[in-house]
């Protein structure tokens, strides 16, 4: 039979119920000091139920939190996925001969900053500095074309540069993240270059949300990987530098008999007509976020995403009373190589 922890009120009135018998009384009154000594004992007693609460559920790895799941994690050597700061170019203008320094902060129009990689002297008008978010987060990304501007005058520079994609950053892994990779661990332990292992790996880098792996795709000897970034403030297929970055990793811990090839899926937007009641902009965003988990929880690469799934996602939605979908009308099969992501959802 599970403990029923007790309430606060539950212990004031056993602690008063305790003290009033002891002295005899037959009731007390509200600024008694026996009135005090239930209340205050009763909230010590609370906190230490809640701690011993707290405390039962780090005892197991499948309900532990922050720095005690990291030390279960690490007992299987599985650890916890620092935050990545994201890097790509960005285009200055200025004078022939002028320098940017290495260390040159520069700023988004939100905030956020980033710093050159090193020191650029340009050779004409404009030049193209590298550069590196200065805070680790998936915050960092940057669609093509955004304003970057210096923080710090530079002599013959112009202020406002254009950047390219920023792209690879992430937060650090979360307590579920962590958690959902530790068990994988326990449940499936390395075998030497076994599917789970490919997968196992590229999960491992920091970024990377949902992996899988096709033994033999390429021929004899071959291995194929391919992942997603769901994280990412952009587009969660993978760009070509991550791609690479999953690749490194994967070779420095495959087998050296396996022929690995990590590619980036490709993306087939999943469309919907849907008529929904109520017709309003919280049942329709409802429906959009049931939709995007159930996509996120069950495409993968030459998958199908099952009909009853994405009407009963539907009807899980937040608010909805009924609906009618036109917009699949049968099971979604995805070809080798390409997965199913969210398109636009049509509302009639």
């Amino acid at each position: 039979m599970p403990y029923s922890r007790p309430t606060l009120a539950e212990l004031v009135n056993r602690v008063r119920s305790g003290v009033i018998s002891r002295l005899a009384q037959d009731e007390v009154l509200r600024r008694a000091d026996a009135e005090v000594y239930a209340r205050v004992m009763a909230g010590v007693t609370h906190g230490l139920y809640g701690f011993i609460d707290w405390l039962s559920r780090q005892v197991i790895y499948d309900t532990a939190e922050g720095e005690i799941l990291e030390r279960w994690a690490s007992i299987w050597g599985v650890t916890r996925k620092p935050a990545a700061a994201a890097t790509g170019t960005v285009t200055l203008t200025g004078l022939t001969g002028a320098v940017v320094p290495a260390g040159s902060p520069l700023q988004a129009l939100d905030g956020v900053q980033y710093l050159t990689v090193a020191e650029v002297t340009f050779t004409t008008t404009s030049a193209v500095v590298s550069v590196a978010a200065s805070v680790p987060a998936a915050a960092s990304n940057r669609a093509t074309g955004q304003t970057l501007t210096l923080v710090n005058p530079v002599p013959g520079v112009q202020p406002a540069g254009v950047a390219s994609a920023l792209v690879g950053g992430s937060d650090e892994e979360t307590d579920d993240a962590l958690r959902t990779r530790l068990i994988d661990r326990i449940q499936t332990p390395p075998h030497g270059g076994s599917s789970a292992d490919y997968r196992a790996w590229a999960l491992e880098v920091p970024g990377v949300t949902r992996a899988w792996c096709y033994p033999l795709e390429l021929g004899p000897g071959t291995v194929t990987v391919r992942f997603m970034r769901d994280d990412d403030s952009g587009s969660a297929i993978p760009d070509a530098g991550e791609v690479a970055a999953v690749q490194t990793y994967i070779n420095n811990l495959r087998p050296v008999t396996a022929q690995v090839t990590v590619v980036a899926p490709v993306a087939a937007p999943l469309n919907f007509t849907i008529a929904v009641s109520p017709n309003t902009a919280a049942v329709k965003a409802a429906v959009t976020a049931e939709l995007a988990d159930l996509i996120r929880r069950e495409a993968e690469p030459g998958g199908t995403l099952l009909l009853s799934h994405i009407r009963a996602a539907i009807s899980a939605a937040a608010g909805e009373n009924n609906y009618v979908m036109t917009v699949p009308s049968a099971d979604v099969a995805s070809p080798v190589g390409t997965i199913t992501t969210l398109g636009t959802i049509t509302w009639v």
